[in-house]
């Protein structure tokens, strides 16, 4: 893999939701080592729901670009314990997948077993993540936590290292996430039902005449 390249490519995906909603706005972008934004797109995938990872191949695929290196995810339990299959995005688009979070957690099978009783595939999918590794970023001297798929934890260290430049996020998952932020804070307010937020009740109803 050849990260030192200036067009070496990663795709990073955020996410934004609100837990009324029924539906979160994923971003995409494409962000080239050398600092370059080379791509923007977007999707969605359900709040509560198991259908994440089939949002992510959704919108790789239709990007179709064949010049993406490595997949990074600003985590992959998203939008309220829908769980990315990273084996399976691996598997399915042919790049190396990097899943970061940032804070320290004893897990969060309590947490499914307690929202979504009697769940068995949400709990299968989330042990099937495995263990998180801690990985020190040199440039920024941060720690996050890591899961790699098709690469090596080295692989994955120095692809952060040459993407992160202040704190503890990468540049692709902080820009992902401020355009995120930002299409869903549009939605909310210009179309909330494409997000699945109901109009609030106010009371009045129109007579009939």
């Amino acid at each position: 893999m050849l990260i030192s390249k200036p067009a070496f490519r990663v795709l990073g995906i955020s996410e934004c939701f609100r837990k009324r909603a029924k539906k979160s706005v994923l971003a995409a972008i494409v962000y080239r080592r050398d600092g370059y934004l080379d791509g923007v797109y977007f999707t969605f995938t359900s709040i509560g729901g198991m259908d994440a990872t089939d949002s992510i191949l959704g919108l790789y695929k239709s990007m179709n670009r064949k010049d993406i290196n490595v997949i990074m995810l600003n985590g992959c339990i998203i939008s309220w314990f829908n769980i990315v299959d990273l084996k399976r995005l691996n598997k399915e688009t042919g790049l190396p997948v990097i899943c970061v979070s940032y804070e320290e957690s004893k897990g969060i099978e309590k947490y499914i077993r307690e929202y979504f009783p009697g769940d068995t595939q949400r709990i299968k999918a989330y042990r099937e993540l495995g263990q998180r590794q801690l990985v020190y970023v040199r440039p920024t001297r941060s720690y996050v936590y890591v899961r790699a798929e098709g690469l090596s934890l080295e692989e994955a260290r120095q692809i952060l290292d040459a993407t992160t430049k202040t704190g503890k996020v990468p540049e692709p998952l902080r820009i992902s996430q401020m355009i995120a932020r930002a299409v869903h804070t549009f939605l909310e307010a210009a179309d909330p039902l494409l997000l699945g937020i109901q109009p609030p009740d106010t009371g009045m109803h129109e007579k009939n005449i």
